[in-house]
């Protein structure tokens, strides 16, 4: 690890990190707004600002290092060639714990919407005794579609608390919060990259620390991406670290049988701001789906089961302006995709590609839906797509338990 502190610090009560990868020309903007946010509403407590970045070769580290601030700064980074957004944030974590730190935000390198208030909404909570904190605020109601239709109703499902931004990027956690984080067992190159943000929260969640959310005021700014462009890493490490932990947690969240709003945190003043607009390009998302069928077909047919698949085969005949699935049958296909993956008698990295063009589909199914929606409209629709979720979990314990007998049986055949 590669570490550069300039003004010597020891302690800190209060950090400010910012993970980051090639962000030359972002990170001034969140390092400038961290630091007024810090001398503005922290004046009594040591603070200091981190960059931990993947030694990014476009000099993010002199962005950030030249960018004048009155709070202390310090560069980390991982080794060359490490890259990994929790390679980063383990870095964090690390530096919380030695410098002694009460409270550690977290805010994105591209980050255009920071006010200082974030800094104070974000940290606040964690000198109030909560442990662990994410943000609310306006998005496009296509912008975060991984959170929107996989991380937080299954999430929520699964682990009963409601938090509407389990990935958000944008979050706080305490001191005690980051000691617990490096000594989870469960870590791999999924959560070393990506995976990293649905670990923290269901982490939070799962091992009972006090969780909140916070209202940020101002809508998510960011480097916004269409939902049917190339997906890139991102859907994959997301998804296999929450099968991942669902297959640690099971004993939790079989147990879970209601959800709760969780703790919130400052005022929603009603933001009048509009987030910026997200395009969504329809013949992707209706292209994918349809084209799945050939490549995907037969490993499908072993991971759905019947009754589904006849629905979903129904489904194909639609022309794309009027394409819609019932929110049921996308739990329960979710739900079968997290089965097949603790079954593991398929090779999970194709499991998981496989379910790209369902995914697409269902975005395809929630754009025909909502179009003439506003986003207030669209949250109201949210929320009782979740209550489906939340009524299907019986038959995702039932599918999960018998074929736990079945893989029992199994075993003992083969001893």
């Amino acid at each position: 690890v590669i570490v550069e502190t300039p003004s010597h610090v020891a302690q800190a009560d209060i950090l400010v990190g910012i993970p980051s990868y090639n962000e030359a020309d972002s990170i001034a903007y969140p390092t400038d707004v961290a630091s007024r946010g810090l001398i503005e509403h922290f004046p009594d407590k040591r603070s200091v600002i981190i960059n931990v970045d993947n030694h990014s070769p476009d000099g993010t580290r002199d962005a950030f290092m030249n960018t004048p601030t009155k709070v202390p700064k310090i560069y980390i980074s991982t080794p060359e060639g490490v890259k990994g957004k929790g390679n980063n944030l383990r870095n964090l974590f690390e530096a919380a714990v030695e410098l002694r730190a009460k409270a550690v935000v977290v805010v994105d390198a591209d980050l255009k919407s920071i006010t200082p208030e974030w800094i104070q909404y974000l940290g606040e909570p964690l000198f109030a005794g909560f442990n662990f904190v994410t943000p609310i605020y306006v998005r496009h109601k296509y912008d975060g579609s991984i959170t929107n239709h996989i991380a937080y109703p299954l999430l929520r499902t699964l682990f009963g608390l409601r938090v509407r931004q389990p990935i958000g990027g944008d979050f706080g956690f305490s001191g005690r919060m980051a000691r617990a984080f490096l000594s989870e067992k469960l870590w791999n190159d999924m959560i070393a990259n990506f995976g990293i943000d649905i670990w923290m929260t269901t982490i939070a969640i799962a091992r009972r620390f006090r969780v909140c959310q916070t209202f940020l005021g101002s809508p998510k700014t960011h480097r916004a991406k269409d939902p049917a462009a190339q997906l890139g890493p991102m859907f994959t490490q997301v998804v296999m670290t929450f099968f991942d932990l669902m297959i640690d947690f099971e004993y939790i969240w079989k147990d879970t049988t209601v959800s709760w709003p969780s703790s919130i945190f400052g005022f929603g003043l009603g933001v009048e701001e509009k987030p910026p607009p997200v395009s969504v390009n329809i013949d992707a998302l209706y292209n994918s789906f349809t084209t799945g069928f050939d490549k995907y077909g037969e490993l499908w047919e072993k991971i759905i089961p019947q009754p589904e698949l006849i629905e979903i085969n129904k489904t194909k005949k639609l022309p794309k302006e009027q394409f819609y699935y019932r929110s049921d049958l996308w739990a329960r296909i979710l739900f079968n995709f997290a089965i097949a993956y603790r079954n593991n008698e398929l090779p999970r990295d194709k499991i998981v590609e496989s379910m790209i063009p369902f995914y697409h589909s269902r975005i395809l199914s929630f754009v025909n839906k909502t179009q003439h929606m506003g986003i207030k409209e669209c949250e109201e629709y949210f929320e009782g797509i979740v209550r489906v979720f939340e009524n299907e979990k019986y038959y995702l314990i039932k599918r999960w338990d018998q074929d736990q007998m079945k893989l029992g049986h199994k075993l003992f055949k083969h001893h």
